[in-house]
């Protein structure tokens, strides 16, 4: 698939797309650790049939599901989060980050995150020291 732009938010196929990239990276992953559906569904908690409709990507798909998979594989639910938070501010979402590995940009998430609470954090010690400066 080319890189080319999702949709944006307001279009319901953001979410297919979603689904899509979502099962097929459920299905690689089972694949390449030799699970068969009967057995990975056995040990989520679904349905065979229904694996193979989660792993073909149907839009009907419910996203715990693709959780629930993708957390069952040992894989990261970055390629669920960060576009839904696209999705969520109507921004859009390069379609071909979904292709790829995002552990880097789930790290420089994380660290961006860590950072913001820690600078807010300092802010209000900082706020609080100042207000019980004693009076000289």
């Amino acid at each position: 698939m080319p890189l080319q732009a999702m949709p944006t938010a307001r279009d319901p196929s953001v979410l297919a797309t979603i689904k899509l990239m979502s099962g097929r990276r459920i299905e690689m992953q089972r694949r390449t650790e030799k699970i068969t559906q009967e057995d990975f569904a056995a040990r989520v908690g679904i349905g065979a049939r229904w694996l193979r409709e989660i792993e073909a990507g149907n839009p009907k798909s419910r996203l715990d599901d693709h959780f629930r998979c993708a957390h069952a594989l040992g894989l990261s639910t970055g390629h669920l989060v960060i576009p839904l938070l696209f999705m969520e501010h109507q921004r859009v979402f390069p379609r071909g980050l979904l292709e790829g590995d995002l552990s880097k940009l789930e790290t420089v998430c994380i660290d961006a995150i860590a950072r913001h609470n820690l600078d807010t954090l300092s802010h209000q010690l900082f706020a609080r020291d100042a207000d019980q400066t004693p009076d000289d």
